[in-house]
């Protein structure tokens, strides 16, 4: 079937056809690469592998076979367990715990009675109507508003950001610096005015904060001031990776709609840990201090190990939706890029993508997922003994083997499931492949860790904040909520801002599957999308490569 849909394209992850006598890159003309020859590879230790012996690698368009089972096993055992012992927590429920308040010790039978015959549940629960204070009306329909607009906004910016990415930004960055700093003098010089702000925070602590704020605008300079160079190289690459997203708006319907179905699924096992809850007795307990006795609900032994299994699969499970989302765009974008047509996108590529996701990929993504998960875990560990600064060598010496560890981990883990997106691999396999991938042709993964995430995540925090602003003169203009109307306009900036942070992430994984796949084509010799190479081609070499590549290797 495959093959019939993309008659020209290769069946399976390896071409074939490939002379295994001849450096991967020794025949490209350089013209299409006019970076440093890697016919002398910088390794020159006889052990290593000669980049030679390396099959190319392409989009696997074929049969794809079932990757990473077990783990894949291990998670459905997790799903089934909580939904099972879910059930049987929901059935086999207390009826009386509602009724715990009713309830005193009996001294005459040593239990515990109900006071009265009625019980909670007889009881008629009268729901007190009350109209709607301004506040909350104004609130509501102000969201409704964010929400609604969020949407156009989104797509607006990602016009813009395709053809005049470098106006967008360029313009924006003076309010980069510009509207953190009318945040923080008109928040200083209100509190001054108001009399009840101005007692509730002393002068001495509202001149502290307006320092700190200071300081911190001040770092943002910097961080700018010294990655300046990189500016116009990341300019070219946002404007690359919007051309690519907007070929495959369908993303925006199937990443939500991924989301959607995660809360959907989260619903059922909510109500698992509610009615586990309610599995126990009400008993007696003795008070030592006292001596008297009052009736508690005693939980039965087996609830706390279902809330840490229940706990366990919706964190697991909330990861794997995050790698799945990831592989879901980096299929995507994938099979545009090494498509033939220029200015169309193959026919149900999301839904190829879709179904390799929670097909032969599942138990990848489960893995990756389950990888993250343990990575933050431990990370949180870590830092809440940082936090405690417990002293002692043998500490310090753990936590830094353990940072080692962690960043390792994260390494790996960065591009390994944009490569399974595009090969089909097992997610060891993808991972040690995408390492050998831009170790043969001299990329760094440092290179998406750059400015272009902070350059984004400055544009969204600009234009939320704008829009904030905007809200608040408005309904300064149209109602009198008083200083209900900054927290309003506070409520419409974190709306925004999780909206544009969304459709941030998508586009930081649309730049790092577009760096992979750059680095295939670089690896075959081939140029799919000449425009991307255009830009792509000034990117930094690696840090590991020791010659003569002083000034490129500036860039990093």
């Amino acid at each position: 079937m495959a093959s019939s849909e993309e008659p020209n394209k290769p069946t399976s992850l390896f071409d074939s056809s490939s002379s295994s006598s001849q450096p991967l890159l020794s025949n490209s003309p350089a013209s299409l690469f006019p970076y440093p020859s890697i016919d002398d590879p910088p390794h020159s230790n006889p052990h290593e592998s000669d980049p030679s012996q390396f099959l190319q690698i392409s989009y696997n368009y074929g049969h794809r076979p079932f990757k990473d089972v077990p783990i894949l096993v291990l998670f459905l055992l997790f799903v089934l367990s909580s939904f099972g012992f879910g059930i049987f927590a929901s059935f086999n429920r207390n009826i009386h715990y509602p009724d715990l308040s009713f309830y005193h010790f009996d001294s005459k039978t040593s239990n515990c009675v109900m006071t009265n015959s009625l019980s909670s549940s007889s009881f008629i629960w009268v729901s007190l109507y009350s109209p709607s204070s301004s506040v909350f009306k104004s609130l509501i329909w102000t969201l409704v508003v964010t929400l609604v607009l969020s949407l156009p906004i989104c797509f607006l910016l990602l016009l813009l950001l395709k053809h005049y990415t470098r106006q967008i930004v360029y313009a924006l960055l003076p309010f980069f610096v510009l509207v953190p700093i009318f945040i923080n003098v008109y928040w200083f010089v209100a509190c001054t005015v108001n009399p009840t702000c101005s007692n509730d925070f002393p002068m001495v602590y509202r001149i502290l904060v307006l320092i700190f704020i200071f300081l911190v605008i001040g770092v943002i300079v910097w961080i700018f001031i010294v990655n300046w160079h990189r500016i116009e190289l990341t300019i070219q690459i946002i404007g690359v990776a919007s051309d690519a997203l907007s070929m495959n708006l369908g993303l925006f319907v199937a990443i939500p709609s991924m989301t959607l179905g995660l809360l959907i699924y989260y619903a059922p096992i909510v109500l698992f840990l509610v009615f586990a809850r309610m599995n126990g007795k009400i008993l007696p307990h003795h008070h030592v201090s006292s001596g008297e006795y009052s009736c508690v609900w005693k939980e039965d032994k087996w609830v706390p190990a279902y809330y840490a299994l229940a706990i366990l699969t919706m964190l697991w499970s909330g990861a794997v939706m995050v790698e799945g989302q990831v592989y879901v765009i980096s299929g995507t974008i994938s099979q545009w890029y090494f498509s033939k047509e220029e200015d169309d996108t193959p026919r149900r590529s999301i839904r190829k993508s879709l179904r390799n996701a929670f097909g032969p990929s599942a138990g990848t993504i489960c893995l990756s997922g389950l990888l993250i998960l343990v990575v933050r875990v431990v990370r949180a560990v870590v830092d809440s003994a940082r936090q405690e600064d417990i002293p002692g060598m043998f500490n310090l010496i753990l936590r830094c083997c353990v940072n080692t560890f962690l960043a390792a981990v994260d390494y790996l883990n960065k591009f390994a499931i944009t490569f399974a997106a595009v090969t089909g691999e097992a997610y060891c396999s993808s991972a040690r492949m995408t390492y050998e991938l831009l170790k043969r042709n001299l990329l760094s993964t440092v290179f998406v860790e750059t400015i272009s995430t902070r350059l984004l995540a400055g544009i969204a925090f600009v234009l939320s904040a704008i829009y904030a602003i905007v809200a608040c003169a408005i309904l300064h203009a149209v109602s009198h909520l008083g200083i209900d109307t900054y927290f309003i306009a506070v409520a419409a900036w974190l709306l925004l801002i999780v909206v544009l942070t969304f459709f941030i992430h998508v586009l930081d994984n649309v730049i790092e599957t577009v760096y992979v796949c750059y680095a295939i084509d670089r690896d075959r010799g081939e140029v799919c999308k000449q425009d991307v190479h255009e830009v792509y081609v000034h990117l930094p070499i690696s840090r590991n490569h020791r010659s003569s590549m002083a000034t490129t290797s500036l860039l990093v």
